[in-house]
């Protein structure tokens, strides 16, 4: 039996309701195997993958209309996969990749209730070998920078992952450490355009954060 507890809803993206099993709240805390801690995971950010956060469904509404032609698509600290379940029901070949050992578990158990198959995973950590993850042509994350040393590890985790031909978009709520990410993404090759994201959420509540796009490899 889990030491944590769950609640369900319901979330509207686009023209879909999506049925979502997330953590109950911030306070719950599980790593009775020790799996969190060996991944570099405190107790206080434990809880935080298994939460549907403002960005998440605002880059998960966004996937309802990206380009995802001839795309192998990767998300990156996806938590949830909100964005890669968007994905998956629009038949694109998505792999969703997140470091914390329960982000598998919650995201087939959410395909599932939505009425669709298995979901490509693969453990993703941005400061170690990810051993099989390979190339992808457009990647995407939501709300990835909230430590100091992210723009760095997060940069280069990106630059291993991508073909030579590849868009990146991150969806930042206007976090300090954006800046010091576009600077090093710049510095890789990538090509920046940063766009305000919309003012509102599918909910009606206020959101203030922006795009950052980022090509590489185009003439």
């Amino acid at each position: 039996m889990s030491g944590y507890h769950c609640k369900h809803e319901t979330h509207r993206l686009g023209d879909s309701n999506f049925h979502i099993r997330s953590l109950l709240d911030k306070m719950q805390y599980d790593d009775a195997d020790g799996a969190a801690e060996a991944a570099g995971i405190s107790s206080a950010a434990w809880p935080l993958f298994g939460l549907v956060w403002p960005s998440a469904r605002m880059l998960a509404n966004a996937m309802q209309t990206q380009d995802l032609v001839n795309k192998r698509v990767l998300e990156i600290g996806c938590g949830l996969g909100l964005a890669s379940m968007v994905i998956h029901k629009r038949l694109g070949d998505v792999t969703a990749s997140d470091c914390h050992p329960l982000s598998d578990a919650f995201l087939q158990e959410n395909a599932r209730l939505n009425g669709l198959p298995p979901m490509k995973y693969q453990t993703g950590h941005w400061e170690r070998e990810n051993l099989g993850l390979g190339l992808f042509n457009l990647i995407i994350a939501s709300d990835v920078l909230y430590e100091r040393q992210q723009p760095d590890t997060l940069s280069g985790f990106i630059d291993l992952h991508s073909s030579p031909q590849v868009d990146v978009i991150v969806l930042d709520p206007d976090r300090g450490n954006r800046n010091g990410f576009c600077r090093k993404m710049q510095e890789r090759g990538y090509v920046l355009d940063m766009q305000r994201a919309g003012l509102h959420q599918n909910t009606g509540e206020a959101y203030k954060g922006h795009f950052l796009n980022f090509r590489r490899g185009y003439i």
